[in-house]
């Protein structure tokens, strides 16, 4: 028994199926969750990291930069570990689902802020040189003139890291999240019936990344090409 629920194993594969989709519903909403919340993360982290090795000052864009390396030289499963298991022991205790997320938000902030990188530095120079012209402070110039111009460059690559985020959040189980590809491996412990939940498992994996895929593609047509016009 999981989250309440029984199964029958004595009826048949489509019986069985039926009988545990609602428990692989409720893994599929975490999974979204962990998901979407990392997602957000890394698109925060990432745009931190990418204006800060952006600064002409050495003293603040090599930190940055070294710091991009090490968590992009490091596995996520370390990370993971360390965020669960290291930073109680300094008093700092957070749900298995929040750090799990943080997790992956911290993993993927390091490809992100080269994604942010790759597009501010595709916004021509002439655009900087204008708002200079016009006396912008810098962060009004960064804000208003060269992200907007940057963000339809960089949509396709940062819904590409949405998808492997998805694909990546079974690592969570690690530390007791009951993503979805936890709840069918508990399931086949139970049932001793494996073969049910880890392809109902993979077809609604490939379900949600085609649909995350899709809306991408959707929002990639629809954004200006020119730029987000701000008012």
């Amino acid at each position: 028994m999981l989250f309440g629920y029984q199964w029958d194993t004595q009826h048949g594969d489509l019986e069985f199926a039926l009988s545990i989709l609602p428990m692989l519903l409720r893994g599929l909403v975490v999974t979204i969750e962990a998901s979407l919340l990392g997602f957000v993360v890394a698109m925060v982290l990432g745009l931190a990291l990418a204006a800060l090795k952006g600064v002409r000052y050495r003293l603040i864009s090599w930190p940055a930069t070294i710091l991009t390396e090490f968590i992009r030289g490091t596995p996520l499963l370390i990370q993971l570990y360390f965020l669960y298991f290291v930073l109680p022991e300094y008093g700092i205790l957070l749900p298995a689902f929040l750090t799990g997320a943080l997790a992956l938000g911290l993993q993927y902030s390091a490809y992100t802020s080269e994604v942010y990188r790759a597009g501010l530095s595709a916004v021509p120079e002439g655009q900087r040189e204008a708002a200079v012209a016009l006396d912008l402070p810098t962060g009004r110039t960064f804000s208003h003139v060269i992200l907007p111009q940057a963000v339809p460059r960089i949509i396709p690559a940062l819904g590409n890291y949405l998808v492997s985020i998805m694909k990546d959040v079974p690592v969570l189980s690690v530390v007791t999240v009951l993503e979805m590809l936890n709840v069918a491996r508990i399931i086949g412990d139970q049932t001793f019936n494996y073969m049910v939940p880890l392809s109902m498992v993979g077809g609604l994996y490939l379900i949600l990344t085609l649909l995350s895929s899709s809306l991408v593609q959707l929002i990639d047509k629809k954004l200006p090409k020119q730029g987000i016009p701000l008012r």
